[in-house]
């Protein structure tokens, strides 16, 4: 026996790596299993109101490598630094545009009917074939007659069946607003950040605080370099073959899992190190910061806005929810920003909500300000997401797929094609990045026309006439395809009919209603032939086919 390795001594080595690893036991025990499941993946969007200035928002380039040189001058700019983990995918349109001709869409509201069908791809109802009209039910309260994206894909991924939707600024939406539906015509509720972080308090590991070697794990040092004394003192024993062998495994487990894997770091410390904890969400929910909750500082360098980005990078830290939606407001005062004008009625380029009439000064100087805050906002997401080691040298970022989704293209011409979208991570290798990939091969994006009415401060508006937008001949591709490539990379099933379906097995092909916005004009129904006429998603999206 003296020659053998003592078991206890043995064992005691392994409990002093474990201790450094919490989550060593659970993955030692589904290996030893033969279960070997992928860490779980993560979709995270972040959803904002009233389009871009195109013309600042698009690099120059249309098609091959995104660089940090082509970001720096648009207002991405605080992207740069994440331009390799990025995809940016041009010339993909939405659905249910509104037009005053109703040539595109149905004729309810301009806002209604584009946020009802964007995640739906479904008609809203009733219908109204007046653009102009304010009838109550038609232009205020019509609701899309199918399920969103984030409720078609939790019924098969998230624990509840249900997504998290995060309402930043807690504001309770209406259908002008709202964008996540769990069936026809039922509004989903989202949650403020007291309510999401008291969620996910349930799944912080009790027991003692993170100790230094955990912490530094956290942080992304290599387990065996935290155990290397221990396993040195082991390799020192004269060991039997068999137990040779076992710390051989053992090694090769650690050195396989790399750092750590997502559910173990589920903790406060975790929270904290991202900036989501009970006060920061209690401050970010309570209206105390003021009339700007967004803009206003809550903790150090994060603002209201931050905290919510923070609570949804735990979330899928923590594995607590593969579907996260965080949808920003609409008529929102960036009084923080030194906006004076409501949102809506600064992407009409106007003091009112109309859509003409003479130039509001310095509205095209605020929008720009606005865009480029949103796109910190995202960055400060993905740079979050990317500070959580999963293992392998790869990140939760790079095991996800974040998403920056725009209401529509220019915010005054309400167009929906030339759709501004900006994703972030590979969702594990499923898609390319680095890349701005044009989708639509009938034609090269251009950077659309934000900058032709109001460049100057004078002169006259018009978003009847849509001239602010991108020609309607160009960037067409339907964003359908696109929500079938996630709803694949996530791992969501099909029915035979290639639709998703809770219990299937093949591949999703399709879509919703239709995935031609001239199929939406006068409601479900109405086009004869309304379906999805190019089925399948983008295969210049994927990493590999």
């Amino acid at each position: 026996m003296s020659k053998q390795v003592n078991r206890r001594i043995f064992l005691r080595g392994l409990g002093g790596a474990v201790l450094a690893a919490p989550f060593l036991s659970s993955v030692w025990e589904r290996t030893a299993k033969g279960d070997t499941p992928a860490p779980g993946k993560a979709l995270i969007v972040m959803f904002t109101h009233y389009g871009v200035i195109t013309n600042k928002w698009f690099p120059e380039k249309t098609q091959g490598e995104l660089t940090a040189a082509d970001l720096m001058p648009t207002s991405l700019a605080a992207l740069a630094p994440y331009a390799k983990k990025l995809l940016m995918p041009r010339g993909i349109r939405t659905m249910n545009e509104w037009t005053a001709n109703m040539s595109r869409g149905q004729g309810n509201d301009s806002h209604t009917q584009i946020v009802g069908s964007l995640f739906t791809c479904q008609p809203v109802t009733p219908n109204s074939n007046d653009p102009f009209s304010f009838d109550q039910a038609t232009k205020f309260n019509a609701m899309p007659v199918g399920p969103s994206l984030d409720h078609v894909m939790a019924q098969q991924l998230s624990p509840q069946g249900t997504p998290l939707l995060l309402n930043t600024a807690g504001q309770n939406d209406r259908a002008q607003s709202a964008i996540s539906y769990s069936a026809a015509e039922t509004m989903y509720k989202g949650l403020n950040a007291q309510q999401a972080f008291s969620s996910l308090t349930g799944l912080f590991q009790s027991g003692e605080p993170m100790n230094p070697d955990t912490y530094a794990a956290v942080r992304g040092k290599s387990i065996l370099d935290l155990v290397k004394d221990d396993l040195q003192t082991l390799e020192r024993f004269d060991m039997s073959r068999a137990d040779k062998e076992k710390l051989a495994a053992w090694k090769e487990l650690v050195n396989s899992t790399g750092t750590v894997v997502a559910s173990a770091q589920c903790n406060e410390e975790l929270g904290a190190m991202l900036g989501a904890t009970s006060a920061n969400a209690s401050k970010a929910s309570s209206g105390g910061l003021g009339s700007d909750v967004l803009t206003t500082k809550v903790s150090g360098d994060l603002d209201g806005a931050d905290i919510y980005s923070a609570i949804a990078a735990l979330a899928a830290a923590c594995n607590a929810n593969p579907v996260i939606f965080l949808k920003y407001p609409g008529n929102y005062n960036f009084r923080g920003l030194d906006i004076t004008m409501e949102s809506h009625s600064l992407s009409h380029r106007l003091d009112n909500a109309g859509m003409s009439g003479s130039c509001l000064p310095n509205a095209i100087e605020m929008l720009l300000k606005v865009d480029a805050y949103y796109a910190q906002k995202f960055a400060n997401l993905v740079k979050m997401l990317d500070s959580i080691p999963m293992g392998n040298g790869t990140t939760v970022l790079d095991n996800s797929a974040a998403i920056w989704f725009n209401e529509m293209s220019d915010g005054n011409a309400h167009n929906l094609n030339n759709a501004p979208i900006i994703q972030a991570g590979s969702a594990g290798g499923y898609f390319k990045t680095g890349q701005i990939i044009n989708v639509d091969p009938s034609s090269t994006p251009t950077n659309g026309n934000s900058m032709s009415q109001c460049a100057n401060g004078t002169g006259q508006v018009n978003g009847v006439n849509q001239g602010t937008g991108t020609d309607p001949k160009i960037a067409n591709a339907p964003v359908n395809k696109y929500f079938c490539n996630i709803m694949n990379a996530m791992g969501v099933k099909a029915g035979p009919d290639g639709f998703p379906a809770k219990g299937g097995s093949a591949e999703v092909t399709h879509f919703g209603y239709s995935d031609k916005t001239e199929d939406f004009i006068g409601g479900k129904g109405k086009v004869a032939g309304a379906t999805i006429h190019n089925p399948g998603g983008f295969t210049e999206l994927r990493a590999s086919t």
